[in-house]
């Protein structure tokens, strides 16, 4: 059978969870004026959205493999369809919280199942079929901030971003209940036969608990810088909101390009060896960002910052997967709660240094996320040796 058809199910799917994931932090602002949310606030909004992210790969991690993967795909699709149609209609951030929550969870548990089909499909090529899968990521990451700048010129609303995306994921849903009644065989269940899976026991391996370690500070470093830097560049240094949104997309585009490449990269250099090497970038990017006030010099560590957290998550994933391929869908769990981890402490930290000191001082969090990772990179490296 052709894997073409479920492939494109994941790969479009992932293109949109993409631009919703960096959608918030550009709408953030307009968010938060026409809400009246302080900056703890928006904070919590994060971290919320962190905990469902969260709660959504501790489930899809034990329990996707018990069902079709497509159609379960497909009913999460129209899920999260409704799901944002509601969260665009609130007028108040009370009823925003709640939401974000139900929005994480669905977003993560798609998340885990794109990974865990797309590794099982593609077992002969696993790392260079996840990276141009989590290269559609990023590509919706890099798009996102140039549809939202453009629709802004016709409609100036924060809800109307949310509502295409909405759209759109209802559309892939269909798709993947149509492919999954085509082809029921091929995307089904995976091979552990309905049997749940145990992080316990993934996680007393010390290699798979510095796999979290590493997610922990991706996750704090890459979510961080796309969800605080539009404000950042807004309120800290003084930017229009639309510079601000182009000088992010140089840390997607950065995404892109990592995730579009890392693969061809291993032809000369190790897994560990190219690790260290993102991780590099990723320190001198997040440092350059901070330290400097001028827009080519953003845009200059925005790129760096990109090219070096891009390709970790899929190299990371496809490196332990490749260690221990019967326990995947637990891995890319592991994967996603800690990168969520990180995400959540740097929505909820950044926003409660920003309220006590402004967003300029709080955003030093990216620049020590990054050190936290660099360190996480080499013990995990080493381990790797060992195995």
């Amino acid at each position: 059978m052709s894997r073409l058809h479920p492939t494109a199910v994941i790969f479009s799917g992932f293109f949109l969870l993409g631009n919703l994931i960096i959608l918030w932090g550009m709408l953030l602002p307009d968010m938060a004026k026409a809400l009246n949310m302080a900056p703890a606030i928006s904070g919590v909004f994060f971290s919320l959205m962190s905990v469902g992210t969260i709660v959504g790969a501790i489930i899809g991690g034990k329990y996707v493999q018990r069902f079709h993967f497509l159609r379960l795909f497909a009913f999460l699709a129209i899920t999260e369809s409704i799901l944002l149609s509601l969260l665009s209609a609130v007028s108040n951030w009370q009823l925003l919280l709640p939401l974000i929550v139900l929005v994480g969870l669905t977003y993560s548990v798609m998340f885990t199942i794109g990974h865990t089909l797309i590794a099982r499909l593609f077992a002969n090529k696993r790392a260079a079929m996840m990276g141009l899968m989590d290269f559609m990521f990023s590509l919706g990451t890099l798009t996102a901030p140039l549809w939202v700048v453009m629709l802004y010129w016709v409609l100036d609303d924060w809800r109307w971003p949310i509502r295409i995306i909405a759209l759109c994921l209802l559309f892939v849903g269909l798709y993947s209940w149509q492919v999954a009644r085509m082809q029921p065989v091929l995307a089904g269940r995976s091979h552990s036969g309905g049997k749940s899976l145990s992080y316990i026991t993934v996680l007393r391996q010390p290699i798979f608990l510095l796999l979290l370690l590493v997610m922990v500070g991706y996750g704090a470093a890459e979510w961080g810088q796309g969800n605080w830097f539009v404000s950042y560049a807004v309120d800290g240094l003084g930017y229009q909101a639309e510079d601000a949104r182009l000088l992010l997309a140089w840390f997607t585009g950065g995404m892109v390009l990592s995730r579009l490449g890392f693969a061809l990269l291993l032809r000369w250099l190790s897994s560990a060896q190219l690790m260290l090497l993102l991780g590099a970038f990723t320190v001198a990017g997040a440092f350059v960002v901070k330290l400097s006030n001028g827009s080519e010099l953003l845009a200059l560590g925005n790129l760096l910052l990109g090219l070096g957290v891009g390709g970790l998550f899929p190299l990371m994933l496809s490196t332990a997967m490749d260690l221990d391929s019967d326990n995947g869908p637990v891995l890319s769990g592991i994967a996603s709660i800690g990168s969520s981890i990180g995400f959540q402490f740097a929505g909820l930290l950044t926003g409660v240094w920003a309220q006590q000191a402004g967003i300029a001082q709080a955003f030093w969090l990216i620049p020590l996320a990054s050190i936290w990772l660099f360190g996480c990179l080499w013990l995990f490296q080493r381990r790797l040796g060992r195995a």
